[in-house]
């Protein structure tokens, strides 16, 4: 039976890989941080656990049975590396057929907690693999993981607001990108396309946005599904610079397309972004009764959505003296759940309506 002298980051990486766990449950096997583990993996040979975890993994690669030790064994013997000093190599074993199983499962798990915006658990889920292994770690099957992880991390960074900077949606959108052009994948090139165009909006190129989504209304590479979103898009940049006539006429054209293809969420979206084209037009009645559509059949089962929802509800409601009140009850419930949730993009949005309705003559709040 195996055993250690002296346990580093190496040979803990080797025991998880051979009780074939990953490194959530590794962790709460041993009873340590998935930090810990993270840190173990990261410096490998470069790190010695304390006492207590040398006691803990002494006791754990004690118990394995004779299939986990032959695994721990064989590991180790393919992480070859020569005694202590400078210029010592380390051949890390590559991911298993079951890592990549525990990474898809994370990865699914990842996009409902995203739904439904749990941005911390989803992020641990994520940063657990992205941290884990580099590019030249993986076959193509891990670099597909990857990229699908990185683009995730993206929509991630861009639903909390974090769009530009380091650690920003456009720095993930673009690494994804990066990787998916390596696995020749247009359609997911394609698709990262048109999220480096939503945070462009969102950063205020309205302009710049607008011409990447009319590209993207007619690219080949994209699903019409995504193609009428582009369309859709195009509309929102427009209207945002002011050019409300237009854009409606682009949102009409994308409702229609999104009614051929019974797709009711993305139908009832558009309508929410088109009443805001119509209220900034000045077509008050259009406006609401497009909202009134749009939040009567529209999904609102997520966090975002309900902000989303209440917040061109409430804008339309200011536009209107009459209705000012109730405009800013709506957007202060809209306010308290995008606080709630850390959507700052959301907070940022509802606090410049605010400020533009209260300096606007004749809609002073009292």
């Amino acid at each position: 039976m195996a055993t250690v002298h002296e346990w580093t980051g190496l040979e803990a990486r080797a025991l998880r890989h051979a009780l074939r766990m990953g490194v959530r449950g590794f962790a709460e096997h041993l009873g340590v941080a998935v930090n810990t583990i993270s840190n173990w993996e990261k410096k490998l040979a470069g790190t010695r656990p304390n006492g207590d975890s040398q006691a803990i993994l002494d006791t754990t690669l004690a118990r394995a049975d004779a299939a986990a030790h032959l695994r721990f064994e064989t590991y180790l013997s393919e992480a070859s590396h020569p005694s202590a000093g400078a210029g010592r190599r380390v051949t890390i074993p590559r991911p298993r057929a079951w890592e990549y199983e525990d990474w898809t499962d994370d990865l699914d798990r990842a996009v409902v907690a995203l739904s439904r915006q749990k941005f911390h658990f989803a992020e641990d889920l994520l940063r657990r693999w992205t941290s884990l292994f580099k590019p030249s770690d993986l076959d193509g099957r891990g670099l597909y993981l990857l990229a699908r992880s990185t683009a995730l991390l993206g929509d991630l960074r861009r639903d909390r607001g974090e769009v530009l900077g380091p650690l920003s949606a456009v720095r993930s959108y673009a690494g994804a990108r990066s990787l998916f052009t390596q696995l020749v994948i247009p359609r997911r090139v394609a698709q990262l396309d048109l999220s480096l165009a939503v945070v462009a909006e969102m950063a205020g190129e309205l302009e710049s946005a607008a011409r990447r989504y009319e590209d993207l209304a007619v690219d080949d590479r994209l699903a019409r599904r995504d193609r009428a979103r582009a369309r859709l898009w195009v509309g929102t940049a427009l209207s945002k610079d002011g050019n409300h006539d237009y854009a409606a006429r682009v949102m009409q054209s994308a409702i229609r397309e999104f009614e051929d293809l019974s797709e009711p969420d993305d139908w009832a979206v558009a309508h929410q972004k088109l009443a805001l084209a119509c209220r900034g037009a000045g077509d008050l009645d259009s406006a609401l009764r497009l909202i009134d559509v749009a939040r009567s059949t529209g999904s609102a089962d997520s966090p975002m959505q309900r902000v989303r929802l209440d917040t061109a509800y409430g804008h339309i409601l200011l536009s209107d003296p009459v209705t000012l009140d109730d405009g800013f009850h709506v957007l202060d419930s809209a306010q308290k759940l995008a606080a709630e949730f850390g959507l700052s993009h959301q907070l940022r949005s509802i606090e410049d309506i605010r400020k533009t309705s209260q300096g606007a003559p004749g809609l002073l709040r009292p």
